[in-house]
């Protein structure tokens, strides 16, 4: 029988509480595709959830208030928690298995951060924001003394653009997204694209009442400079880069097995 454990959430935003399991997916005999797709999706929440408990079952000890992003793998981490019976409450996801939600507020330090990201390369930089959380998320993962990082095989690369081709996110205040899309490609190429949203008329528009544009590179740069440079446009709140912020990534992989990814020794 697992020890008691108490553990205190600090979400990311009222979003984030509301993560629900993954959907059921009906197979579909009309192709093989379909099959295919099928058996792809189940091996990579398969691998989410491998890269999850794994990080939880290494990083969370006794008595530690614990920074939760947003993303799809996070299910899977709360999932983890819960099996804990640790005693706190809040509401969906949270509230289902018991936990105690706190905010920045309360414990503006958190022992350990633990999200997904859509990119991780071979020197851990991350591309996160799929989702439109990325600055709340970037400020959980800066509060903490660790930041763990879990994913999917799908999120490996060597160099960032490998595997995501949705760009860099950029949240940006509404008024300034067409100057800043326009500086943005200037200095470094490609091309800022203002996100819109699928299932109603008009921009995305973020937890802080802001607009993402999502800036499609066109090679490598040097990262850590090009956030710093990034961020000081005017009309910039954030990025979706997170450089030489996670402490270690866990892979779940399609054969069962989990990754594990250190920043590399300078």
């Amino acid at each position: 029988m697992r020890p008691r454990k108490w553990v205190e959430f600090a979400a990311t935003s009222s979003r984030s509480l509301l993560l629900s399991l993954p959907e059921k997916h009906v197979r579909s005999s009309s192709s093989s595709s379909s099959s295919r797709r099928y058996h792809g999706t189940l091996m990579a929440e398969e691998a989410k959830k491998l890269a999850a408990y794994a990080a939880v079952d290494n990083h969370i000890q006794n008595n530690q208030v614990v920074g939760v992003g947003s993303g799809s793998t996070i299910v899977y981490a709360v999932d983890r928690l819960g099996q804990y019976k640790t005693s706190f409450g809040a509401r969906q996801l949270i509230l289902q298995h018991g936990l105690t939600l706190s905010d920045l507020d309360r414990h503006p330090e958190l022992d350990v951060a633990i999200d997904g990201a859509d990119e991780v390369d071979a020197a851990l930089t991350l591309i996160k924001g799929g989702g439109g959380c990325l600055t709340q998320e970037k400020i959980v993962a800066g509060c903490a003394k660790h930041f763990i990082v879990i994913a999917d095989y799908r999120k490996d690369s060597k160099a960032l653009g490998q595997q995501w081709k949705k760009g860099v996110p950029v949240e940006v205040i509404p008024m300034a997204y067409v100057p800043v899309s326009r500086a943005i490609a200037r200095r470094f190429g490609g091309e800022a694209v203002l996100r819109m949203a699928v299932s109603k008329a008009g921009p995305v528009v973020t937890d802080n009442s802001n607009f993402i544009l999502d800036w499609k590179f066109e090679h490598a740069q040097n990262w850590k400079e090009v956030n710093t440079a990034i961020k000081m446009i005017p009309g910039v709140v954030e990025t979706g880069l997170f450089v030489g912020m996670a402490e270690r990534v866990y892979f779940g992989m399609e054969d069962g097995r989990v990754k594990t990814r250190d920043p590399p020794i300078n």
